[in-house]
């Protein structure tokens, strides 16, 4: 078997028994199972997930699962991989060992208990907390011991107190775990735990901030109620405390994730997103957008889009000057979900004013729109790119100064067959009015816009 190993294309073979009998890769956390056989735990943990109960290279019975950790063999292959760092192998960290059951529990016991010294459970919720951010299978470990039901009346065991600090190491745990539909309700309901999460959203500490916002996510995005949502987004100060989460510096990646993604689940209540408006969502959002991964960005486009679709929004968008001329690059350049959100805002902002109009024709919107309609995006983001070149049809130029045109000139995308679409459009007799627009994009409402569905 040894000789039917390939080497490395670097110029070094791995030896046989530094390899995973299951894999054939190099095993970075080496465990022996009861027939005395070694493999990489990731390995074999999938082989038995599976249903496997043999050994899979004697095939004889798995009697017990335990898995012990190889120390020794761990070692030898960091020393190989030192050895060997001038072929550009990199040493393998040693692995963080999987958390025990019985010291899950008996941290949970003393972390739960009221007679225990406050220390004493602060320190079992930290190592707990420390213990779920290793690994998934921890997390998983720490849940099956109904950990939710353990940390919500310690998070919400003192309103009256904002300062108390085993409720928010209790809040940083418990926003690791997603909660049950009936436990978000059970939240939601009452409305003196969410007012406590909306002080929280002050607090001096900024993860004390991050995670009160985290959990009003969860909350607001796991309550299928419109009436209670509806109650929740209605309070004033969430938008203020969730928009100056989105204000901290960069140097905070997790409260740009953490604030898109409750402001999101806050603007699906179509009832109160003047609210965001009012606390300045429209300028952070433009502001912060370059700074957003590309599933954040996402979520960012789509509260765009969510926000033009009321007046004071489109208002606040296009008062701002980089709205329209960022959306229109980010058409094509991120995602399909973004070019679509991009393309339903631009149509929005440039239904309401003429001033939009002139500068997406300015940033180059139709060399995008003609782009996008002829590219493998959505239907939907076609739909709206069609919708919107119609609406800018007075914005074409000339037949015979499209050669000489910036916009499409300047695009190494645009051919002839380009211009054949523009000279298509302006053939059009029929073309939407202001307010076929407007009829267009609010019948999407509840179909385009299903993201409640929808998975980011």
């Amino acid at each position: 078997m040894p000789g039917s190993l390939e080497p490395l294309d670097l110029g070094v073979q791995i030896p046989y028994h530094f390899r995973c009998p299951i894999s054939l890769e190099l095993m970075r956390d080496p465990v022996t199972v009861c027939t005395g056989q070694t493999y990489d735990r990731a390995s074999i943990e999938s082989w038995v997930a599976t249903g496997n109960t043999t050994c899979p290279v004697t095939r004889s019975p798995l009697t017990d699962f335990t898995l012990i950790p190889n120390h020794t063999l761990r070692r030898l292959i960091q020393d190989w991989c030192v050895a060997n760092r001038a072929f550009g192998i990199e040493r393998i960290p040693t692995p963080k060992q999987p958390a025990e059951p019985t010291l899950v529990r008996s941290l949970l016991n003393q972390s739960s208990s009221e007679s225990a010294p406050t220390h004493s459970r602060l320190s079992a919720l930290r190592r707990l907390r420390g213990l779920a951010r290793d690994s998934d299978k921890n997390r998983s470990l720490i849940a099956s011991f109904n950990v939710r039901e353990i940390l919500l009346p310690i998070v919400f065991s003192n309103f009256a107190s904002d300062s108390s600090e085993l409720s928010h190491e209790s809040l940083a745990l418990l926003v690791l775990f997603p909660l049950a539909e009936s436990e978000c309700t059970a939240i939601a309901s009452d409305l003196e735990r969410i007012r406590y999460l909306s002080r929280l959203l002050f607090h001096a500490s900024a993860d004390v901030r991050v995670n009160s916002a985290a959990l009003i996510e969860i909350v607001v995005a796991g309550t299928r109620s419109p009436e209670i949502r509806s109650e929740i987004s209605g309070i004033d100060e969430i938008y203020d405390g969730v928009i100056d989460i989105l204000k901290l510096p960069i140097a905070h990646p997790r409260a740009l994730k953490i604030g898109i993604k409750a402001l999101f689940a806050l603007c699906l209540v179509k009832q109160t997103r003047h609210k965001a408006v009012l606390a300045g969502a429209p300028e952070i959002l433009v502001d912060r957008l370059p700074d957003f991964e590309k599933c954040d960005a996402e979520r960012a486009l789509a509260t765009i889009e969510l926000l033009c679709r009321i007046p004071a929004g489109c208002e606040a968008f296009a008062a701002h000057a980089l709205t329209v001329p960022l959306l229109v690059k980010i058409i094509l350049k991120i995602s399909d979900r973004a070019t679509e959100y991009a393309a339903g805002a631009l149509l929005s902002l440039c239904s309401e004013s003429e001033g939009s109009q002139r500068e997406a024709v300015a940033a180059g919107v139709l060399t995008q729109l003609l782009l996008l309609v002829q590219s493998d995006c959505t239907e939907r983001a076609k739909r709206k790119a069609q919708m919107l070149l119609k609406l800018l049809r007075d914005s074409w130029p000339q037949q015979d100064s499209l050669g000489n045109s910036d916009d499409f000139a300047c695009s190494e995308g645009v051919t002839e067959s380009n211009y054949r679409i523009v000279d298509e459009w302006k053939r059009k007799e029929h073309s939407l009015t202001h307010d076929e627009v407007q009829v267009c994009d609010s019948s999407t409402e509840g179909s385009v816009f299903d993201f409640e569905g929808t998975s980011f």
